[in-house]
C-alpha cells in the first residue's frame, strides 16, 4: 500500500523527535507507507534551503509560492514565480490564496499577489496550491475570474462546506483533507469527505501543523499521513486500500507525473 502526503513543511519539522535527522523522519514516513511527499514552500526567505532539501532527497517534490499571511518578507513578481518553478522536482506553484483570519485591514496586497501566482501557474502550466481561511468566496471567485480552471490545483487543508467543496471541483481543483478531518468535533467536515467524489481526493499532513488524532497537539509529520487516510477510509466504508490507491493516482494525475 502506498500513500502521498500531498501537502507538508519538511524544512519546518521539529527534528529532535526525529534524532535531529530528516532521514529518520523521511524514513519513518515509509515505514507508513508514505512513499512520496509534496513540501510546500510558503516564504522567499526559505526557499533556497527548502528546493535544496527537496532535490537531495527521493520521492520528495516541492511547490514555489508564498503564503497569503507572509507580509513582511519578499512578495515575488510572475517572472521570479515563473523562475523558482524551473528548479528541479518543482511541480506546482502555491501555497497561495487568501486568508482573512490570521490577516487584517486592507488585503488588497493579498489578492494582488494571489493573482500573480495564477498567472505564473498558467504561464508555466503547473497546478496551483491553495490556501483559503474565512475567505472561500473570495478565493473562488478570484480563482474563476483568472481562469484558474486552466491549470487546476488543490484546496488544501479543506475545512469549507459541500457547497464551498463543489464550487472548488466545477472548476477542476481537487480537494486535500488534512487531520482536522480526524478531530471529533470536525462533523461537517466528516460529511464532506464522505461526499467528495473519490478520483477527486488527495490527504496531506500540512505537518509540522494540524496533527491528527491520535497525535492531536503534538508536531505533526508526514508518517501521520496514514492516520488521516485511515479516517476518511472509515468514514466512507471502505478498505484502506481502496482509499490510498485513488489517492496516490490522484496526485500523479494533478500533477502531471502521466
Amino acid at each position: 500500500m502506498k500513500l502521498v502526503d500531498s501537502h507538508c513543511h519538511l524544512d519546518r519539522l521539529d527534528l529532535s523527535k526525529h534524532d535531529n535527522s530528516l532521514e529518520a523522519a523521511l524514513q519513518q514516513a515509509r515505514d507508513a507507507g508514505i512513499e512520496e511527499m509534496l513540501c510546500v514552500g510558503i516564504d522567499m526567505e526559505a526557499m533556497e534551503p527548502m528546493l535544496a532539501l527537496v532535490e537531495a532527497h527521493e520521492g520528495v517534490y516541492a511547490s514555489v509560492g508564498v503564503h497569503p499571511n507572509e507580509h513582511d518578507g519578499h512578495d515575488p513578481s510572475i517572472e521570479e514565480l515563473i523562475e523558482l518553478s524551473k528548479r528541479p522536482k518543482v511541480i506546482a506553484i502555491g501555497e497561495t490564496g487568501l486568508d482573512y483570519f490570521r490577516s487584517e485591514g486592507d488585503l488588497t496586497w493579498q489578492r494582488d499577489r494571489f493573482r500573480r501566482h495564477i498567472e505564473a501557474a498558467k504561464q508555466v502550466n503547473k497546478p496551483l496550491i491553495i490556501h483559503t481561511r474565512e475567505s472561500s468566496a473570495d478565493t473562488l471567485q478570484i480563482l474563476e475570474e483568472e481562469g484558474a480552471e486552466a491549470v487546476g490545483g488543490v484546496m488544501h487543508c479543506f475545512v469549507e462546506d459541500m457547497e464551498t467543496a463543489q464550487r472548488a471541483l466545477d472548476i477542476g481543483f481537487y480537494i486535500s483533507f488534512s487531520g482536522i478531518v480526524t478531530f471529533k468535533n470536525a462533523k461537517e467536515l466528516k460529511e464532506v469527505a464522505k461526499q467528495v467524489p473519490l478520483e477527486r481526493m488527495l490527504v496531506e499532513t500540512d505537518s509540522p501543523y494540524l496533527a491528527p488524532v491520535p497525535h492531536r497537539g503534538k508536531p505533526n509529520q508526514p508518517a501521520y499521513t496514514r492516520h488521516v487516510a485511515e479516517t476518511i477510509a472509515e468514514l466512507r466504508e471502505i478498505p484502506l486500500e481502496q482509499l490510498a490507491e485513488a489517492t496516490t493516482d490522484n496526485f500523479h494525475k494533478l500533477f502531471k507525473f502521466s
